[in-house]
């Protein structure tokens, strides 16, 4: 199985480079490498709603801006042809949303390998994503140092 469109979800920490390392071994000539972040700024609730403070929404979409541009610089001396893209949300339902507007036949991302309270507090995008993927979905754990 050759894969022609392959997108990389990066939240710039060591799983994600070590995923992003393993989709270029694995891109053919050709193929079209994506790397994708996901960004969303802190929300807080007062009464009954959920509020999104304006004053945080530019400026951390702005170093997501920055931080994707200066990873696809460094991606892109290895691997010429790679494209980035910039979403804002829920890491997996952006991260599935983009692999299908992309029409991409294989994810790959970091897994942290979070477990217990912390997986159920926080959850698990690379969870989400294999259990909800059309396509197949290569998960990377990070190395012990």
């Amino acid at each position: 199985m050759s894969f022609q469109r392959i997108l990389v979800a990066t939240d710039f920490g060591d799983c994600s480079r070590q995923a992003l390392d393993l989709a270029v071994n694995l891109a053919p000539f050709g193929a079209q490498l994506t790397l994708l972040h996901v960004w969303d700024a802190p929300r807080y609730s007062y009464g009954n709603g959920l509020y999104l403070p304006a004053e945080l929404v530019a400026p951390v979409e702005q170093a997501a801006i920055a931080r994707l541009e200066q990873e696809l610089t460094e991606l892109k001396k290895r691997y010429p042809t790679a494209k980035s893209a910039l979403r804002a949300g829920a890491a997996w339902e952006q991260v599935l949303g983009a692999a299908n507007d992309l029409r991409a036949d294989l994810i790959v991302m970091g897994t942290h390998g979070r477990r217990g309270l912390e997986h159920a507090l926080l959850g698990s995008v690379a969870e989400k994503v294999v259990r909800s993927a059309r396509v197949p979905v290569l998960t990377v754990h990070a190395r012990a140092e």
